[in-house]
């Protein structure tokens, strides 16, 4: 499934776009969507956007960041 509905728009360029597309498919599989929600995409979408606006480039990297970003509870639901 490409990236390219889920950019609203965002300019990138043609390596970039190869990469958020590469870390998109590796978030779907590793979270196994199947078909679910276009919410969903939309949601993984914009994390990579965003992580790759703020620096970085590494489809892995971007994988890993957003996958953390997914498991982790917002800060101000965090138990201590």
């Amino acid at each position: 499934m490409p990236i390219s509905p889920y950019l609203d728009g965002e300019r990138v360029d043609p390596e970039a776009k190869r990469v958020l597309g590469l870390a998109f498919e590796l978030v779907r599989v590793v979270l196994k969507t199947g078909d679910c929600d276009d919410d969903v995409y939309r949601a993984i979408a914009r994390k990579l956007i965003d992580l790759n606006k703020a620096g970085e480039h590494n489809a892995e990297v971007l994988c890993e960041q957003a996958l953390k970003a997914f498991r982790e509870p917002p800060a101000d639901q965090v138990i201590e």
